[in-house]
């Protein structure tokens, strides 16, 4: 099993954690926050299976509660799932809250991680609230997010945040060099559109179709605002064919406006991941407003909401292409 040494970079964070663990200064509460790939639920898990851990170096690899914690079938680590792309009340009270009352079966502590946690209700999080006000001494919840932004003031308030930063672009080059046998100019590819996660970074290493779909999307964003309707249409029909990579596609998609934004406020190329396309970027940071830019991020994160809930995939593009366009 992995352990603290195994994890790339965040530093940090390391240093925080096992501090905490070897001094017995835990939080009842943390949130992990960071982008999808950044390597915050790895963490998390290897945080929990520390706890867990009766071997010295924690976690050791070596005991029951390590390879319990490793197959995901520790009984004191409880991950809280759902099934809609909202995670409500009735999910919060059953697997947490009338959980956590029952003390740990083997262990010390007992943890509960939340992935996706920005998808709490606020019903959801006013459930919680009360749990975290008063948890029992035992207990340690990890909420995982890539928006700190939807949590209420008050779940915050009662949390150790960790906010787990880009990976240097070089970290990521050698570890694909390293463990994914890529060649120098293919890693570098790779970590460039990885936007310092390593997650991505690794998805994009392991897609054959890479620079294809790169293409794709770039021959439909450099022209989202003056390509007729009825062409978007037809490049939603293009991507429908290949719905496997539709998260590559709109990762990319999303990172072409993220450059957008980016050069708009600071005006350094040096930030920009599509470096090859600046003219195009600094032309389209001219036309688009930092309101209209927000407003394009937030349909890409509804984008994913409803092709999670299984809306129409054809819809649910065609809405994202006419959101970027309104704005």
């Amino acid at each position: 099993m992995k352990n603290f040494n195994d994890i790339l970079g965040h530093d940090n964070i390391k240093e925080h954690l096992q501090t905490a663990i070897n001094m017995g200064k835990l939080s009842h509460a943390y949130i992990f926050s960071g982008e999808e790939g950044s390597g915050k639920k790895t963490v998390a898990e290897i945080f929990a299976a520390a706890l867990m851990c009766s071997g010295e170096e924690k976690p050791c690899g070596m005991c029951m509660s390590c390879m319990q914690a490793e197959s995901h079938n520790h009984p004191d680590i409880v991950y809280v799932t759902h099934e809609k792309s909202r995670i409500g009340v009735d999910e919060i009270r059953v697997q947490l809250i009338n959980d956590i009352v029952i003390k740990p079966f083997s262990s010390p502590h007992k943890v509960y991680i939340i992935d996706e946690a920005e998808r709490m209700t606020e019903q959801a999080q006013n459930a919680l609230l009360k749990t975290l006000e008063e948890p029992p001494e035992y207990a340690v919840i990890i909420l995982l997010t890539t928006n700190t932004g939807s949590f209420l003031q008050t779940i915050l308030s009662r949390c150790v945040t960790i906010q787990f930063k880009p990976l240097d672009n070089k970290l990521i080059v050698d570890y694909l060099m390293k463990n994914q046998q890529l060649p120098d100019y293919y890693a570098k590819v790779c970590a460039s559109f990885s936007a310092g996660s390593l997650g991505k970074a690794i998805k994009y290493a392991g897609n054959p179709e890479f620079e294809k779909v790169k293409q794709d999307v770039l021959g439909i964003v450099k022209n989202i605002d003056e390509a007729p309707f009825d062409e978007l249409v037809s490049a939603t029909a293009v991507l429908s064919e290949n719905k496997a990579m539709m998260d590559d596609y709109i990762d990319l998609m999303h990172l072409w406006f993220r450059d957008i934004l980016m050069f708009k406020a600071t005006q350094d190329a040096n930030r920009i991941i599509f470096i090859d396309e600046l003219m195009q970027i600094k032309q389209m940071a001219s036309r688009y407003s930092f309101e209209g830019l927000g407003k394009i991020a937030d349909a890409f994160y509804k984008v994913r909401d409803r092709l999670k809930a299984n809306v129409n995939f054809e819809t649910a593009i065609e809405m994202l292409f006419l959101s970027m366009r309104e704005h």
